[in-house]
């Protein structure tokens, strides 16, 4: 025997006792042994932390690194002489029926250990451990394959006719039949080997497919990044416990070995994982000093830091002082965004005539976020099932434009463009936040259909072009003050969107310093036109984003009183003798979620009643154009009733807005009766 293997053997032993990995192999081998029955394939799993066994010895660190099949033979060994040595398994007869499968906790931080999906060449030839990130963008159902098999040899005075001494086991990268077929010919005789099918252990698997998350660069729709990269997704193993660990469209960092999987002509690179994790990025700790400079200068009014940054927000689009309600909007959309179970969503529908330069603007906000998707009308939206490319015929569930925008936003277009049923799926997304993927059995080889439900945690953007809808049907002619015509878009659908926004200037043309942003542009369009661009960039907003959304921020008792009386208030004002209230059931989500949005893009982590105002008069103007104006009567821009030019022009936004407050405590007052809400003379 080679005494290094031998010396790596009793370094195994001593690693195993020290790590408690010893005891764990104990309390495994004590099920196999109390089940009484015997198995062609007994698998332990062994975790190893590559830290602690280089410190034992560095030269089976090493090895089990750059080595792991191998490295499993040497355990595999130690693992059968402590099985017959204890009497840990007394059906066990031979050492090829021990599987080992190695995972380590962690590999080196180092680049030679980081396999890239989309740099080239792809080292899948050796086979060793390596780590790699990416979004799951598809997953197959979960399948059996074979663990394990015992083949016996048909000539029957060949010793290999009986006991368990022909044993396959399944390697990382192998095909199933390269574990069992039925040209295998017995090493000792050359006879033909036949399985003992009774002993055939099986195992379930699942196929994943990963691309890397430098993908979501390129379904943004615009990105200052102009580098040229290739990308290609790549194939996951999932084998037993790991089997439905991954979720799709979730990030994930995994360790694995790659191979390479024959099917037919077709060579498929695929990853064996062994171990999954979930990756979550850190967001940044603080914003820029320009924006905490801004915040000090703004203290005075807890109104005023957001009107500042939605008045000066994409300058590179558009001019400053254009679309405040819009971009405040979008602002908020942006700071609502998170890929928590529960979490308050806000989405928009935009109604305009101006459908480039919204178009633009929304693009360029959603490239702020990581997970901002533009989605491509030749696609789908939502997942869809397709059959598995592998060769196995099963069923694939492939991720769409909301699926891959996880925690982010999915801009969909012109709302106008999509089909009835397109139309009808997306309300009973919006409603329940949740996609059902259906799954005929008899096309993808299952006995039974299956139901498989995908989270959707994304906010959706749309625009609605008012002169195209005006052109496909005819307007109605009983319009209410205020309400626009909107019968195009189903009406359920329309109150499945958080906020509806309609920003035209009166004249209903472009304005001026639009028009001149826009011909400065298209001869130069990398020029910077404002100071304001310079002062705060695109990365400076990125940051702020991502440090905002990340913000935990409660309801004050105040805030909560003012939302919850003008909801009741606006339930009983806004009714009719047919369909009862037309405030809709999710309105108090919506206004909640307003307010949370406000607090965070104003750097609190506190919803006070000023948030609820603005809150609440987005919402109203909201209501209005779809239902008409009610008994509160608010402007038809009612945020930023006039242009802000300078600190004068904030104080009087701040009277203003000060006015509307006392106007909403009349309203809950009049109208919600029941609901105390403490004012400022008290």
């Amino acid at each position: 025997m080679d005494p290094e293997i031998q010396k790596m053997r009793e370094v195994v032993l001593v690693y195993l006792d020290r790590s408690g990995g010893l005891q764990k192999f104990v309390h495994d081998c004590k099920k196999y042994n109390d089940s009484k029955q015997s198995y062609a394939v007994y698998r332990f799993i062994i975790s190893i932390n590559p830290s602690d066994i280089a410190e034992l010895d560095a030269t089976l660190g090493n090895y089990i690194l750059h080595n792991p099949l191998q490295s499993a033979e040497i355990f595999q060994s130690v693992c059968f002489v402590a099985i017959k040595t204890l009497s840990l398994i007394e059906q066990l007869q031979t050492e090829a029926q021990i599987s080992i499968l190695l995972k380590p906790t962690h590999l080196p931080p180092l680049p030679s250990y980081v396999l890239s999906l989309s740099t080239y060449p792809f080292n899948y030839t050796s086979q060793r451990f390596y780590m790699s990130e990416g979004i799951v963008i598809a997953m197959g159902t979960v399948t059996k394959y074979t663990q394990g098999a015992r083949f016996l040899c048909t000539e029957e005075t060949c010793p290999f006719s009986e006991g368990f001494r022909c044993i396959r086991v399944h390697c990382p990268g192998a095909t199933e039949s390269a574990t069992v077929r039925t040209d295998f010919v017995c090493s000792l005789c050359s006879s033909p080997l036949q399985e003992d099918m009774k002993f055939r252990v099986l195992g379930d698997k699942q196929i994943v497919e990963m691309i890397d998350a430098k993908i979501l660069n390129a379904l943004k729709g615009y990105s200052i990044d102009k580098s040229h990269f290739r990308i290609q997704a790549f194939t996951l193993f999932l084998r037993d416990e790991l089997a439905n660990k991954m979720t799709i469209g979730n990030h994930y960092r995994i360790i694995g070995i790659p191979a390479c999987v024959q099917n037919g002509l077709q060579a498929t690179a695929c990853i064996e994982v062994s171990s999954v994790q979930l990756y979550k990025p850190t967001g940044p700790s603080s914003v820029s000093d320009n924006f905490k400079y801004l915040l000090s200068l703004t203290s005075s009014s807890c109104w005023r830091f957001t009107a500042v940054l939605a008045n000066i927000f994409a300058s590179q689009v558009v001019p400053p002082g254009t679309y405040n309600t819009l971009k405040l909007a979008i602002l908020l959309s942006l700071v609502q965004t998170s890929e928590k179970e529960n979490a308050d969503y806000l989405d928009l529908l935009v109604m305009t005539s101006d459908t480039l330069v919204i178009d633009r603007l929304l693009n360029y906000s959603l490239c702020l976020l990581p997970r901002g998707i533009r989605h491509p009308p030749s696609s789908d939206i939502f997942p869809t099932v397709s059959k598995d490319k592998h060769g196995t015929g099963s069923a694939s569930i492939q991720a769409c434009s909301a699926v891959l925008a996880k925690g982010g936003i999915c801009y969909i277009g012109d709302l106008s463009s999509y089909k009835k049923d397109k139309l009808e799926l997306l309300q009973s997304v919006l409603e329940s936040r949740t996609t059902t993927v259906f799954i005929p059995g008899k096309k993808y080889g299952e006995e039974a259909d299956q139901q498989v439900t995908v989270s959707v945690q994304t906010n959706f953007w749309s625009f609605v072009d008012v002169d195209s809808s005006s052109k496909k049907h005819i307007q109605k002619e009983n319009f209410l003050i205020g309400q626009m015509d909107v019968s195009l878009i189903p009406v359920n659908l329309v109150d499945g969107f958080g906020l509806l926004i309609y920003n035209e200037f009166p004249s209903g043309r472009l304005s001026s310093p639009v028009v001149h942003h826009i011909l400065k542009k298209a001869i130069n369009p990398e020029a910077m036109l404002y100071k304001v661009s310079q002062q705060f960039r695109m990365q400076d907003y990125e940051e702020f984003i991502l440090f905002a959304r990340n913000l935990h921020v409660v309801l004050s008792s105040e805030a909560e009183s003012l939302i919850q009386g003008y909801y009741l208030a606006s339930r009983r004002v806004r009714r009719d003798s047919i369909h009862g209230s037309t405030l809709s059931a999710s309105a108090l989500k919506i206004l909640i979620s307003l307010a949370k949005a406000h607090a965070k893009l104003s750097l609190r982590q506190t919803v006070l009643e000023e948030d609820a105002v603005i809150a609440i008069l987005l919402l109203e103007s909201s209501l209005t154009l779809k239902h008409g104006t009610s008994a509160l009567c608010v402007a038809p821009n009612p945020v930023f009733p006039f242009d802000l030019t300078d600190e004068n022009s904030l104080q009087q936004r701040d009277i203003y807005l000060i006015q509307c407050h006392h106007q909403l405590l009349k309203f809950i007052a009049a109208y919600s009766p029941g609901i105390h809400i403490n004012t400022h003379e008290e």
